[in-house]
């Protein structure tokens, strides 16, 4: 229902996304006056041919006058060299119009899609927003320079032509002016049919994108499971459906031309039988029908050109459409009115009161239920509990991903809600399980914590983080590229180089996500060294769920279900005997179980 709905208002609204690009188009005034300069002035020029044609068949040929006709022949040749003119800046300006606002409007996107809450990530794929970046914006550039301006010129001269019809011959042009319904309502009609049907196949497109840049970050597990002919096969039938989806609107595109073009110049053929007799009859000399007759061409023409224009411009009216999708989406995750400001200096206070909380995507499962707790500044808390506890929420919620549906969240005092985003994650800085490195040099990714840092900023950050002696055994040291998502370091170096991204951005909060828990003796001894220096000083919260990392914890908090269930140090939950007894136990006597196999 929803996406039928969805395609009854696309039909309404026809070209209408299109209109979104107005600003953008008005931001190069100077480029777009010069488009429409040059295209009138080769829509006059083209106009003019027909006039000269008709006095060169009344007066030229009737008198057998050569000059008349050498003089004439010659003013032909310079209205060929200003056509000529025009059209090259028609192409120069029109084009440079639609590389810049595709590159306006792609910078604005990728902007507003870094701004958006984790909430629309939750239920949007990755490869189809970049899919929205490069395909739909391929589409609209060739509508916005190419296509526009071919547009705009066929209307011209089709409005100009039939503008010097009706000067030519009022009997005549009423014939044709009669039939315009007729050929244009059909055009109409099929062009929002053309307009859906080209939105489904980018949707569809956009889908097996997403798939293959899913696929193609994966590789190494794809291969790792023998998933290549699977991951061929659903790739292949994605594509397959999407040429299904392109052939029918190909097909819809085929029928409006072929209609556009059987309508246009069956009447054409008409008016021109008419004016035949018209001639015989004495009632029309023959220079005349002969520029009523270009007009017609150029007027027939040009509506066939439109046609096909439309087809296009539907197309990129879709693409349009998706985009603005995407830049009309509002994040609930904003900035007040009035901001309150955070106290400075920080103290790094963290305090959580009666928070209720549901993960948009999944409005009826409670991640936490009146979750309440407080950490004083510089005191180090660990976070434990089974899966499914609500461990990684509390961190999602201190870096304000979400909102909670009831309670609040405070760092140094003011509610996260009624301050800024910006100013809030600027006091926190955080070393999570799943380190992200970007496709860069090792410099880049540690002054990602502090943009703009120096390089003895970023290498003492990295000395603290116990980085700096495997950098420097690289070829290039810190410009180093390391690959996409770091593939060419280890998981230690990847996690120190975190750690090092943390130590530069010296935030007063600082929030562990796991982060030894993937990694070997050697390294995680090595992480652990770095941790020891980057926590101290800082308010520090651990998750963990390994709890030998927790042992050196002030406090520790046991989540289980959404709630704090016990709270202490490693030894009273011991004798407590509750549920982080049991996974102290599981965990420690597997170990020790370990350790007596390996010695036997």
């Amino acid at each position: 229902m929803a996406e039928q709905a969805r395609a009854e208002e696309n039909k309404k609204r026809s070209l209408r996304p299109l209109g979104r690009l107005t600003p953008y188009v008005m931001r190069y005034r100077g480029l777009v006056a010069g488009a429409l300069m040059s295209l009138a002035l080769a829509a006059i020029t083209s106009l003019a041919l027909p006039l000269a044609v008709r006095r060169m068949i009344d007066h030229g040929f009737t008198q057998s006058d050569g000059r008349f006709i050498n003089s004439y022949f010659a003013m032909l040749m310079v209205m060929a060299i200003v056509l000529a003119v025009a059209s090259a800046l028609r192409y120069y300006f029109v084009i440079t119009i639609g590389e810049r606002i595709v590159a306006d409007l792609r910078r604005d996107v990728f902007s507003h899609v870094t701004r958006l809450s984790p909430s629309f990530f939750d239920v949007n794929q990755s490869g189809e927003i970049v899919s929205r970046l490069t395909a739909d914006t391929t589409q609209i550039k060739s509508a916005v320079g190419a296509t526009a301006s071919v547009a705009l010129r066929n209307l011209i001269l089709c409005i100009g032509a039939m503008g010097m019809m009706i000067v030519t011959s009022p009997k005549l042009s009423s014939l044709v002016i009669g039939a315009i319904p007729l050929i244009v309502f059909p055009l109409v009609a099929f062009g929002r049919s053309v307009r859906k049907r080209s939105r489904a196949a980018q949707d569809t497109l956009a889908d097996a994108s997403a798939f293959a840049n899913e696929t193609i970050a994966a590789t190494r597990t794809v291969q790792a499971f023998n998933g290549e002919d699977a991951a061929a096969t659903r790739y292949g039938t994605a594509v397959e459906s999407a040429y299904e989806a392109a052939r029918a609107a190909i097909r819809s595109r085929a029928l409006l031309t072929g209609i556009a073009i059987t309508l246009i110049f069956g009447s054409v053929v008409a008016v021109l039988w008419f004016g035949a007799h018209s001639v015989l009859a004495g009632t029309l000399s023959a220079g005349t029908l002969g520029q009523f007759l270009l007009y017609a061409v150029i007027s027939a023409g040009s509506l066939g050109a439109l046609s096909e224009v439309w087809g296009e411009l539907s197309q990129a009216a879709g693409a349009a459409d998706r985009l603005t999708e995407i830049l009309d989406e509002v994040s609930p995750i904003t900035a007040p009115a009035s901001p309150e400001p955070l106290p400075s200096p920080s103290r790094g206070r963290v305090e959580f009161s009666g928070v209720h909380f549901a993960y948009p995507s999944r409005p009826g499962k409670s991640a936490l239920h009146g979750l309440s707790f407080a950490i004083t500044p510089g005191e180090t808390v660990a976070i434990v509990g089974p899966s499914g506890a609500g461990k990684s929420t509390v961190f999602s919620l201190l870096l304000r991903f979400y909102d909670p549906q009831q309670g609040s969240v405070k760092i140094d005092g003011v509610d996260a809600q009624l301050t800024t985003p910006d100013e809030l994650r600027q006091r926190i800085a955080i070393v999570p399980q799943d380190v992200t490195i970007f496709a860069a040099s090792i410099h880049d990714n540690i002054a990602f914590g502090r943009p703009g840092a120096s390089r003895d900023e970023v290498r003492a950050a990295a000395l603290a983080a116990q980085a700096d002696e495997f950098i420097a055994r690289l070829d290039q040291g810190y410009e180093t590229e390391v690959g996409e998502r770091g593939i060419t370091l280890s998981g230690g170096q990847r996690q120190r180089i975190a750690i090092a991204r943390a130590i530069l951005k010296n935030a007063p909060v600082l929030l562990l996500d796991e982060a030894t828990s993937a990694l070997d003796a050697e390294s995680e001894t090595l992480v652990q060294k770095a941790l020891d220096g980057l926590v101290d000083g800082r308010t520090t919260l651990v998750i963990a769920h390994r709890l030998a990392t927790v042992l050196k914890a002030d406090r520790i908090l046991v989540m289980d279900q959404g709630r704090v269930v016990e709270e202490g140090t490693h030894q009273s939950l011991i004798r407590h005997g509750g549920i982080y007894a049991r996974l102290a136990r599981l965990q420690f006597d597997a170990a020790n179980e370990d350790v007596l196999a390996a010695a036997k």
